[in-house]
């Protein structure tokens, strides 16, 4: 008998750690096998040389361009952008413009990049390719058009405080 219950309390012993072993493995959060892009976005610089709001219209003028890119996790992952001249006179399709890559840190869930060229823009058609561990995540696609000379935007026009009227000029009677 005295094997017997040393084989009971065995097998008892057995099944309490087994369900302890099953409900710590049923408790413990997901794992998060990949990083990926949550947004991504365009920007003008703010005129103090950091990223501004975002926008969708460019001219050659607008240097740099950042390109921001928000991630799902903070988990560390290497994020690399390629700036691609995808339609531009006198370059050749698809051309890489700018590559960069940053890898994060534990707890950074954003990276911006930004791109520039010497002097200012060629007009035409450009991408962004986003990459996380060497593994395409995003791109997106916008025009630089060319910037006039000329522009002016005004809410409405008013007169200035020092313009006078002229006098109406008078006919000579005959």
């Amino acid at each position: 008998m005295c094997q017997n219950f040393e084989s009971m309390k065995f097998i008892l012993l057995l099944s309490v750690l087994l369900t302890l072993s099953y409900s710590a493995v049923a408790q413990s959060p997901p794992v998060q096998s990949t990083v990926n892009v949550q947004d991504l976005y365009l920007a003008k610089d703010d005129g103090t040389g950091k990223v501004g709001e975002l926008a969708t219209a460019f001219v050659t003028t607008d240097v740099p361009i950042y390109c921001v890119v928000q991630l799902d996790s903070s988990t560390p992952v290497t994020v690399k952008m390629n700036f691609v001249a995808a339609r531009v006179p006198g370059v050749k399709a698809d051309t890489k413009v700018v590559s960069v890559s940053y890898t994060t840190k534990d707890g950074q869930n954003r990276v911006n990049f930004s791109g520039k060229p010497d002097g200012k823009w060629v007009a035409g058609s450009y991408r962004v390719d986003i990459f996380i561990n060497n593994k395409p995540a995003k791109d997106l696609g916008f025009e630089i058009k060319e910037s006039s000379a000329k522009v002016t935007t005004t809410a409405f026009f008013q007169p200035t405080s020092d313009a006078k009227p002229r006098p109406a000029i008078r006919r000579k009677k005959n």
